[in-house]
């Protein structure tokens, strides 16, 4: 019998986009352990995964004689996914083992594409560091569609047979959940303003100039990348002292924070009370919020499918000077994410972008998405990790951290939760944000003393009643 040949697969139009060269993204996620990594069971894991059973993970990237990309079914060789460093990263002995492994993260941001010979994914084995770095093109799958991925292969540390528990801490929905004639009318209000928001900073509406600023090419500038650490309970603190708040309420809040006190420490000029930056983010548009459940990403019916399905949705951040009440800038962030919650912009972006690409090709949509990225100032994600301490391989992980490759902006955040602890990874152009561990602490402190408020507020009403 003649052997069939699986047809060349077209990609989405968001895959189409992320392979442009102008919005050229991988995602990087490092994966720690305090113990030596066994590379003979990372192999065997790889080889047994499910990941090598998902067409995206086993197919090329080829264009046809119309420069059109598709998916093409190939065999996978493992080994030449696998990049094994045995060495230590430096030589530097005082450098420590987070230090080398988040330096390794960022030259990797801004200086090491994907190659296009073989699927588009890598897994780097830093044996003295006992960590590895999982690589996967952004045409691949979105944040959530790849995290659930990788924990489909992860056990529970204290029962191995028990996958990781996920939820929690992911975005809320964007759904209100009670409808009414008034609810109806702010919906129709918010869409509108936060459209026109939207295609005034894709076309040419520009941040006002600061500290924190990038700018077309800043992408290609050298990075560093540093962590933020946060603990979950910290964040619960402060969020159950402000009625209906969310944890992302709390971390617009702890970002409005901590750029304002690096702003009064950098800035050579004043700057006005309510000086405005603005943030990127991506909302998943999934009817679930948070993680997913990986057999229903593999169906194509199950109306939660694999790949990009995301929004993105501007968030103004303002200055503000530094106040006696810091739940303050809670507050004001919950009330910008109401109002985001209200409003139809997280759709509206993904279809208007899809739209374009169908129609004009994905190198009109890259230079609207880079032009909207210049135009502002920050990138900023959140997504829920595991509740416990999880396995992989058989190796207890520590930590799970997330970064991407570099954009025009000159800072992008990402932040993950994991067994009750936060990390948000910082990545920064050098020449922008020459000390990213100041604005580390920023963000850190700033949390504890909303911490401290929330424990305040909360006693006070405790004793009231």
């Amino acid at each position: 019998m003649a052997e069939t040949v699986e047809e060349d697969q077209p990609l989405t139009p968001a895959g189409r986009l992320f392979l442009q060269p102008l919005m050229n993204q991988v995602i990087n996620c490092v994966l720690g352990s305090d113990y030596p990594i066994d590379l003979g069971c990372v192999k065997t894991q790889i080889q047994n995964s499910i990941m090598l059973k998902h067409p995206r993970f086993c197919s090329l990237m080829v264009r046809d004689s119309s420069g059109r990309e598709h998916w093409r079914k190939t065999q996978v060789d493992v080994d030449r996914h696998l990049i094994i460093r045995h060495h230590f990263l430096t030589d530097d002995l005082s450098v420590s083992d987070e230090d080398a492994i988040n330096d390794y993260m960022a030259d990797l941001s801004f200086s090491s594409p994907l190659p296009t010979d073989k699927p588009l994914w890598e897994i780097h084995v830093l044996a003295a560091h006992k960590a590895v770095v999982f690589r996967v093109h952004h045409a691949l799958g979105d944040g959530i569609s790849l995290m659930s991925m990788l924990l489909s292969s992860c056990r529970n540390v204290d029962d191995p047979a028990q996958l990781p528990t996920i939820g929690g801490v992911g975005a809320a929905s964007l759904v209100p959940r009670r409808w009414s004639v008034w609810t109806l009318m702010k919906v129709v209000w918010f869409t509108l303003v936060s459209i026109l928001e939207f295609v005034l900073k894709l076309l040419w509406l520009r941040d006002k100039t600061t500290v924190l600023s990038g700018g077309s090419g800043v992408e290609l500038w050298p990075r560093q990348l540093v962590t933020a650490r946060f603990r979950l309970d910290d964040m619960k603190t402060v969020k159950r002292a402000l009625a209906d708040s969310t944890i992302n309420d709390v971390l617009l809040g702890v970002i409005s924070t901590g750029f304002s006190r690096y702003l009064d420490v950098r800035s050579s000029t004043a700057l006005q009370d309510g000086d405005q930056i603005t943030g990127l983010a991506m909302v998943n548009l999934r009817p679930q919020s948070g993680l997913q459940d990986l057999s229903k990403l593999m169906d194509s019916d199950s109306g939660t499918p694999w790949g990009n399905k995301f929004g993105i949705i501007l968030l103004p951040v303002c200055y503000h000077r530094a106040s006696s009440d810091p739940l303050q800038f809670v507050r004001r962030a919950k009330a910008m994410i109401d109002r985001k919650k209200l409003s139809l912009e997280a759709p509206f972006s993904h279809t208007l972008l899809d739209w374009i690409t169908s129609l004009f090709g994905a190198k009109l949509t890259s230079i609207l998405n880079y032009r909207i990225v210049c135009n502002t100032t920050f990138t900023i994600s959140n997504l829920v990790g595991p509740r416990e301490q999880i396995t992989l391989a058989g190796h207890p992980v520590k930590f799970i951290r997330v970064t991407s490759s570099s954009l025009p902006h000159a800072i992008t955040m990402h932040m993950l939760s994991y067994a009750g602890l936060a990390d948000m990874q910082i990545l920064v152009a050098k020449e922008v944000i020459p000390d990213p561990k100041v604005l580390a602490k920023c963000f850190e402190d700033a949390l504890l003393e909303m911490k401290q408020a929330a424990e305040a507020a909360i006693k006070s009403q405790g004793s009231c009643q």
